[in-house]
């Protein structure tokens, strides 16, 4: 399987609400691309338990439970261990919070992307389920996704694609954009299936 683990720096916070709500909202698309989510906070399971009712209403979900679980992180050792705590956010007590990390691993249990966001800005789980998109799709076939791609749309031949026989390669053909360099780089082919 595929996995998203995502950290916010404290639980009872506007931001983090609406984003732990969307993955919410968001969990039939995630589980439909096989990836678990997996969340952490460095507050504790009571505080987590007692904030997973209120993102629940927030986002008005009949569930009575967060479709995923969110690690407790109190001493911040994995937090610190995985480069999730922002230096400048700091608790009550003075401790680094963990910042708004998304770490997305591959089956083969490698990290496939990472992203880290300030404390301030709200992650977009739309983009995160795009990337996801494109780190499945690129993984078996030989193309790459362009800037803005959607599923469905054009893709990219790598370059490491020789030109000689790519109709095999790419049987719904390869369109190549002209540019004034004359290189033959910019090279769209239909998304494989």
């Amino acid at each position: 399987n595929w996995c998203i683990l995502f950290s916010h720096p404290a639980d009872y916070t506007p931001v983090c609400t609406t984003e732990l709500g969307k993955c919410v909202e968001l969990e039939p698309e995630f589980k439909k691309r096989g990836v678990k989510m997996i969340a952490l906070s460095c507050d504790d399971v009571p505080s987590h338990e007692g904030w997973s009712k209120d993102i629940i209403e927030y986002v008005k979900c009949s569930s009575d439970k967060l479709p995923y679980p969110i690690i407790s992180d109190k001493s911040r050792d994995l937090a610190v261990k995985l480069g999730m705590v922002d230096p400048a956010e700091k608790d009550n007590a003075g401790l680094p919070l963990t910042c708004r990390a998304v770490f997305i691993i591959g089956p083969d249990k490698k990290l496939k992307l990472s992203m880290l966001y300030p404390a301030t800005t709200g992650r977009n789980f739309a983009e995160i389920l795009r990337v996801i998109d494109s780190l499945q799709l690129t993984m078996n076939k030989k193309v790459a996704t362009p800037e803005g791609w959607q599923q469905g749309g054009k893709c990219m031949v790598l370059p490491s694609i020789p030109q000689e026989g790519i109709e095999k390669v790419f049987p719904k053909g390869v369109t190549v954009q002209p540019v004034p360099s004359g290189k033959a780089y910019l090279r769209f082919t239909p998304q494989p299936e």
